[in-house]
């Protein structure tokens, strides 16, 4: 036997221990790659899983969205199947809350009035520090009918509150719970009218104007209705009609804007500034188109006795 020289043994050996660090080696790095394979799918799974987690939820968000715009705004309230409340003699609401149809009036004698109105619309409130004795004197006297449409179309000037639409709710609120208390309340409402483009009353607030309004019944009800905000949706559909044409009591096909005085179906035209004598003219013109007389009784006074018999002041005429 040939016995290999003792140099090549230690170059075998070195040569082998080489290899096996090499192939350690390998291994190694084998498995790190495999590691970081199993890492990146890891974490592209949880990115994937991630986004379809958000948009899912914005899907559902979108879907409630939709669902909720296309679910109808509910009814509102009884006495004012039409948008508006129908005060008769005595100030006490009309039940059914129907509004005759343009040029209509209520009866021999009787003058039919129809307003649209915007709580925070500051013509609105000089029209009803003008007028609105006056129109108070005919609808208590039972010579006229009232109706009357809070609606809210400035509920974007109010610094984010929507007033209009608020204070348009706490009216459909005392419309439902305490008719015969309405034109009372909305009179209330008018006397403590805010400065457009302020943020109005509060919820609390309206409360109030409504509690210091006497024979109000139900008034937790009505408090509660506020600050749910109750008819707010209601009030917002019924805007959109009327602007958009939809004028129960009148044959107007666009809306010109609040206030909308109409008074057997015909529109006053404002005048500037708006005036009691003017308005007293348009009634009894409009009142004598139907060959109705509207007549009175006295019930309070003002700086030109607007509570005096429009008859009374047909040299005006």
């Amino acid at each position: 036997m040939t016995n290999r020289p003792e140099g090549d043994a230690r170059a075998e050996r070195a040569a082998a221990a080489r290899n096996g660090r090499r192939e350690a080696a390998r291994q190694r790095a084998q498995k790190h790659r495999t590691q970081q394979k199993r890492r990146q799918r890891g974490a592209r799974l949880g990115i994937q899983i991630g986004i379809g987690v958000v948009l899912l939820a914005a899907a559902t968000v979108v879907t409630l969205v939709l669902v909720q715009s296309a679910q109808p705004a509910g009814p509102g309230p009884s006495n004012m199947s039409q948008g508006g409340i129908t005060i008769g003699e005595g100030l006490r609401a009309q039940t059914g809350g129907a509004t005759p149809s343009a040029s209509a009036s209520d009866g021999a004698g009787t003058v039919h009035i129809t307003t649209y109105v915007d709580y925070l619309c500051p013509t609105c409130g000089r029209f009803e520090q003008v007028n609105g004795e006056y129109i108070q004197s005919l609808v208590d006297s039972g010579a006229a009918t009232v109706d009357i449409h809070p609606i809210a179309i400035l509920a974007n000037r109010s610094q984010g509150t929507k007033y209009s639409l608020r204070a348009a709710n706490a009216a459909a609120c005392v419309a439902d719970r305490s008719p015969d208390q309405f034109f009372a309340v909305n009179k209330a409402l008018f006397a403590e009218q805010p400065e457009e483009g302020t943020a109005g009353l509060s919820d609390a607030d309206l409360v109030d104007v409504v509690r210091s309004v006497d024979g109000v019944r139900d008034r937790q009800g009505i408090a509660d209705c506020i600050a749910d905000q109750t008819y707010a949706r209601w009030v917002t559909e019924r805007t959109n009609d009327v602007t958009d044409g939809n004028i129960p009591g009148s044959s107007l096909s666009s809306f010109p804007g609040t206030p909308l005085v109409l008074v057997n179906g015909q529109q006053y035209q404002l005048t500037a500034p708006i005036t009691n004598d003017d308005f007293r003219t348009f009634v009894l013109s409009a009142a004598g188109s139907t060959d109705s007389t509207p007549t009175p009784t006295p019930s309070g006074s003002s700086s030109r006795s607007p509570s005096s018999s429009p008859s009374a002041t047909a040299a005006a005429d």
